[in-house]
């Protein structure tokens, strides 16, 4: 063994021996549970300069535990005790040193406390061994890493979990020989034997907990350079056709991201290498440690059936999570309700980035459709939350996360970016990102400085977008004249919540007249505006307050535009004004005034004529929707073999394969007609083939689900001999976990769900959705229903002890498949009867549940 391997060792298992000071009586305030705003108010105060230099060994067999030993070095400035967070049992914790002296310290709701006394004014120095907790590391056999956001670094090791105390981490890990490991810092030097392997990894620059990460395994590593830029990409995948078929678009889209950000922003990227991760079951789509960005490898390694959609949702991912290393990384938030501001930028730059790379893409258009339903679907209803939303506590920093941040504050962004205007907007967050360069900031610290560039009271116009919840209703009154001319066109809002609140935006109002659209711009200030470029021009068949995309709302569609879109929506010339038809029309469905049945006969007319991708895209999703919840069975029954001509015959005239993806994923999940099932398995024994369309192994494995949920005759031997198929083990894993979910004997599903309620058995969070979905499909709804109460009650502990987005997903998965009365009811009870339930658990189940309510047509709690 090398003499660094056994130095330590040495350190890692050998007793302490010093003078001993006794734990001191702590006062309870700061010792609440997770980490208060209190705690680290005080924390923040007391603490500067701070370093954590951790020594993890990790061990050949999951089995056993990570042990480690972490020295903190800060200067003092407190004069009480100071408060470590650690999420662990106090057997985790094998000594704690200040100095060099023994501390005895016991851990209380998750927190080591080290007495005053302990402690001199300056410069200090805490070394804790301890025992790493499991859940934050994400262990499988031959892999590990790690996922420390929002606040769960305290799950794994004694440290400051919150983002406004910065620090500096150097990390060594011991590991098996024949993996590879990767950081935040570059590998400064390595040591290995036949067994063992020590890696030692540079300090790094200033990092809040939640950013700092690791990853080690059984990995393969990729290099790549662009531009005198050395970029490394470490992955599992074993599909060489696969890999090949990505590997230089990933490397080229992270790199134009990266020039792209450093032009913008005016600042060179600061984290020195460029290394990402591709996990199998990642729980996000990325997450952006500096230095090392962890992805979900689906997202990334795509199949060759990939959809446009999913082309440039990579494209949009890894741009997304590169902006990341300047909004987030480089300036982060000071406490968690302002996250929405590092991800708001990532997803507003990302849309920006993207563009040049798919000059064919309507990006107005897509920016319009990744965004607007996405947001409507939670602020549509009765549990709609604010993008700024406050915190007590970072224990619920988690599920501050969700549509309203990822998709309304791009929207918010873009209108912000048209008050002030594009050139000052880029300056302001040049001095915004310069000024609090690896330190922290808030929003209003953004608001003042683009209030300095704009003549608009910022400050108000945030109060409506940022502070508060919901959508305004948009209305259009046209008045005419006796020569069949426009009078005047009014565009007006209100606020349905009845806070008689104004979200002051930017309109591009659609006029249909003429051979093509007329779009008229427009100031929506305050309560109404006059649309004075209408007047005079002729009676337009339809108006559309949202017709460019632009304006966001219920686009309430008076009776006469409502009538001719519903009859001829295929005929508009324009794609963005076919896509915000589209939506609206789908919200007027939601709001009861147009019927299901009417809906899914205009969806299958505009498939049958629709021309853009996009557009194609979102029509097929709604489809999917109406199809299987606003239809009941009998209705499905009748529009059935329609429906699955319709999906043949666009499968066989789309021109490109990511839109034959696009079609075939479309007949897989809605096929229920006993001749397009019978298709559909022989295309999975490969007796038929799809032209133009060349199917993976993740394809047939879907196939071979989607089967089983139908209960063909032979869906036993299509489930084993599919898992036979499968070479790589981590989607073998993943098969085998889902399998049981889709099988057609009741007692196989319970057993399934019954292994749900031990903690371990959701470690992998992509595995348990995608089984989810299956058990609570459609057509196995009535025998699932019973599964629908317990998993409400399992809420609480999911949030505990899941990923950010997970009780959310948890959810939709559960609820996606029902539209009964009797599912509704049982929702609405399991709320009546929790009067005390916690607010923001609360508001996921109004979330989750609106549809579910409104499908089956019975009224909200």
């Amino acid at each position: 063994m090398p003499r660094i391997c056994a130095l330590l060792l040495v350190a890692l298992v050998s007793p302490l021996h010093a003078r001993a000071i006794a734990a001191p009586d702590t006062s309870p305030a700061l010792l609440a549970p997770g980490v208060s705003a209190a705690l680290a108010g005080s924390r923040a105060r007391d603490i500067r300069n701070l370093r954590y230099d951790i020594v993890l060994r990790v061990p050949d067999r999951k089995a056993d535990r990570v042990e480690g030993r972490s020295t903190i070095r800060l200067d003092w400035r407190g004069t009480g005790p100071l408060v470590l967070d650690f999420d662990g049992s106090s057997n985790q914790v094998r000594s704690v040193l200040v100095g060099a002296v023994s501390v005895e310290t016991g851990l209380t709701n998750g927190h080591l406390v080290i007495p005053a006394s302990a402690l001199v004014a300056g410069e200090n120095a805490v070394t804790v061994e301890f025992v790493a907790g499991d859940v934050p590391l994400n262990r499988n056999d031959e892999f590990l890493y790690t996922v420390f956001v929002p606040a769960r670094a305290r799950q794994a090791f004694p440290c400051f979990d919150q983002p406004d105390l910065k620090a500096r981490f150097s990390l060594t890990l011991e590991i098996p020989t024949g993996w590879e490991a990767v950081s935040n810092g570059g590998e400064e030097r390595r040591a290995t034997d036949a067994a063992r392997t020590l890696v030692r990894f540079a300090e790094t620059k200033p990092l809040p907990t939640y950013l700092f990460a690791f990853a080690a395994g059984r990995l393969q590593v990729e290099t790549a350079e662009r531009e005198g830029r050395t970029f490394r990409m470490f992955h599992r995948e074993t599909d060489a056709t696969k890999l090949a078929r990505n590997r230089e678009a990933i490397f080229d889209l992270h790199a134009s991201a990266l020039a792209w950000l450093e032009r913008y922003t005016g600042i060179p990227y600061p984290w020195g290498k460029v290394d990402f991760f591709l996990a199998p079951a990642f729980q996000f789509g990325g997450m952006e440690h500096a230095g090392a960005i962890f992805y979900n490898a689906p997202g990334l390694l795509l199949d060759e059936s990939a959809t446009k959609n999913q082309v440039l949702g990579r494209a949009s991912l890894i741009a997304h999570e590169t902006a990341h290393m300047w909004f987030g990384d480089l300036v982060t938030m000071q406490w968690f309700d302002d996250v929405w501001m590092k991800e708001v930028f990532a997803n507003f730059m990302a849309a920006k980035i993207v563009n040049p790379s798919f000059p064919e893409v309507n990006h107005e258009l897509r920016f319009f459709l990744a965004h607007y339903p996405g947001a409507y679907e939670v602020d549509r209803t009765r549990g709609a939350n604010a993008i700024r939303q406050s915190l007590d506590n970072l224990a619920d920093a988690g599920s501050l996360y969700g549509a309203i941040i990822y998709q309304k504050a791009p929207i918010m962004m873009r209108q912000l970016e048209l008050i002030v205007g594009e050139d000052a907007f880029r300056d302001g967050v040049r001095t915004y990102l310069t000024r609090h360069a690896f330190g922290n900031a808030t929003w209003p610290d953004l608001v003042a400085i683009l209030d300095e560039r704009s003549e608009e009271d910022l400050a108000a116009w945030s109060r409506a977008w940022v502070s508060e919840p919901g959508r305004p209703t948009l209305r259009s009154l046209l008045r005419t004249d006796p020569a069949g001319r426009v009078a005047g066109l009014t565009i007006s809002q209100d606020d349905p919540r009845g806070r008689h609140l104004a979200w002051p935006q930017r309109l591009d109002v659609v006029l249909g007249v003429g051979d093509e659209p007329r779009m008229i711009r427009a100031s929506l200030r305050a309560e109404s505006v006059l649309v004075e470029e209408a007047t005079g021009l002729e009676v337009p068949r339809y108006v559309l307050a949202c017709g460019g995309g632009l304006a966001y709302g219920l686009c309430e569609l008076e009776p006469a535009s409502r009538a001719w879109l519903l009859a001829h929506l295929p005929e508009v010339p324009d794609p963005l004004t076919r896509g915000s038809a589209l939506v609206a029309l789908w919200d007027e469905m939601l709001e009861g005034r147009v019927q299901p049945s009417a809906t899914v006969d205009l969806l299958l007319r505009v498939l049958g004529a629709e021309s853009d991708e996009l557009n194609i895209q979102q029509t097929l999703g709604y489809l999917g929707t109406a199809f299987w919840r606003f239809s009941g069975p009998d209705d499905r029954q009748a529009v059935a073999p329609r429906l699955e001509r319709l999906l043949r015959d666009g499968l066989d005239r789309a021109s490109t394969s990511s839109l034959k993806g696009a079609w075939f994923k479309a007949i897989t999940r809605t096929a229920t007609t006993a001749d397009t099932v019978a298709w559909l398995e022989r295309v999975w024994r490969k007796q038929e083939q799809v032209p133009g369309l060349t199917l993976a192994v993740d394809d047939y494995s879907t196939l071979a689900l989607e089967l089983a949920v139908r209960e063909v005759t032979a869906w036993r031997d299509i489930l084993e001999e599919q898992h036979g198929r499968i070479e790589n083990v981590d989607r073998k894993a993943r098969f085998a976990f889902v399998r049981p979910a889709v099988s057609a004997e009741p007692s196989a599903r319970a057993a399934f769900f019954e292994s749900l309620s031990v903690s371990e058995n959701r470690r992998r969070e992509p595995w348990v959705l995608e089984a989810l979905s299956f058990l609570h499909h459609p057509l196995r709804a009535e025998a699932s229903a019973r599964f629908v109460e317990p998993s409400l009650g399992m809420l609480e502990e999911i949030k505990r002890t899941g990923d950010i987005f997970f009780p959310k997903r948890w959810l939709d998965a559960t609820l996606g498949g029902h539209r009964s009365a009797a599912v509704a009811d049982t929702v609405r009870r399991f709320l009546a009867s929790r009067p005390d339930y916690p607010p923001r658990l609360r508001q996921i189940v109004l979330q989750s549940a609106d549809e579910l309510w409104r499908a089956s047509q019975t009224p909200w709690p």
